[in-house]
């Protein structure tokens, strides 16, 4: 490490979260410079970041890595959700293929000293036959077959491979819980935005979530120390999922399982939001994480526990109104009479 300071690569910031970590770490003390990269420019400020339009899965990103002398590659556009990347194939592509090109970039650059790659902990999936809290050394109860979490298993699969072949390079790998806040745009934040939020019937999944600003601050922190490995990172604490809603003031129904998947389908075909296979699994299983590794070895610990978090995304919360309480309404009339009506929080 030069005396001059790091110099930081960014995937993935057109995208809130990602404009709002580069800017974060650009501001370090240890940090020269910060060169943001996507497909497209991000909306609103960057500050002292630089930005260069390129996608990830195109080679050119080889030589931004190499002329710009990067040190320090912090991964952040694997996304959760096909519709910000026009589709479910191009999600994947962008995910997984990203990651590769990205990883044989860093591969060439023989300046390159730290990897930090944003994960999730969606990785461990959710189901019936699941452990209290998962470590970071357990694998998911079944090996996810497809969306979000299958490519999570093959772009952490791609890193363990880089981190393999590089043993010079320093890889961290985030697996961040659920991340909540008023800025977050996930399936979570529009399910929990929802003017009648479905839940399973029978359920009441535990949730583990993170706030936004100590994701950036975790990553900022992967950034500028030296711990390496994979980090479950998530707020103190569980809120069962109605706790949650009775927290943000949510009104709820309660309905069979095959009807909250015929409810997703009717709000992604609205554009309402996208009940992904993996949001559903959440609603209905719930997931803890074991956090005793981040702040052991990471040395991180998270400003805001999940109910402070759940009460930070409250303040601004407003109905999301008209079109989804139409799409509700609609599955709702095709139901018989779920015992007690709707729950109100």
């Amino acid at each position: 490490m030069g005396s001059a300071g790091r110099v930081v690569l960014v995937t993935g910031v057109s995208r809130d979260l990602g404009r709002r970590f580069a800017r974060a770490v650009a501001a370090e003390p240890g940090v020269a410079r910060v060169i943001g990269v996507d497909a497209v420019p991000p909306r609103g400020d960057i500050g002292d970041v630089s930005f260069v339009r390129a996608d990830i899965r195109n080679p050119v990103i080889a030589k931004v890595i190499v002329k710009e002398d990067v040190d320090t590659v912090v991964h952040m556009s694997v996304i959760a959700t096909p519709g910000s990347a026009g589709g479910r194939n191009t999600m994947k592509e962008l995910n997984v293929i990203g990651t590769m090109q990205l990883l044989a970039a860093c591969q060439k650059a023989p300046g390159l000293r730290s990897l930090v790659v944003k994960s999730s902990t969606t990785i461990y999936g959710a189901s019936s036959r699941d452990p209290a809290m998962f470590t970071e050394a357990m694998e998911p109860r079944r090996a996810p077959r497809a969306g979000y979490a299958k490519d999570l298993a093959e772009v952490e699969g791609y890193v363990r491979g880089f981190a393999r072949r590089r043993p010079d390079v320093r890889v961290t790998t985030i697996r961040a819980a659920n991340v909540i806040g008023p800025h977050v745009v996930s399936p979570l934040t529009a399910y929990l935005r929802l003017p009648v939020v479905p839940t399973v019937l029978g359920f009441d999944p535990r949730l583990q979530l993170l706030h936004e600003q100590d994701l950036v601050d975790v990553l900022r922190h992967a950034a500028t120390t030296e711990a390496a490995g994979t980090f479950n990172v998530a707020g103190d604490g569980v809120l069962t999922l109605s706790q949650v809603l009775r927290r943000l003031g949510r009104a709820s129904v309660a309905l069979p399982s095959f009807a909250v998947g015929g409810v997703g389908s009717a709000l992604r075909s609205a554009r309402v939001t996208d009940l992904s296979p993996e949001l559903l699994a959440l609603i209905t299983y719930g997931r803890g994480v074991d956090t005793t590794r981040m702040r052991r070895e990471l040395g991180f610990e998270p400003a805001f526990s999940t109910a402070a978090a759940v009460a930070d995304f409250a303040e601004p919360l407003t109905p999301t109104g008209g079109r989804a309480e139409r799409v509700l309404a609609r599955v709702a009339a095709g139901l018989p009479e779920p015992d007690g009506g709707v729950v109100h929080g």
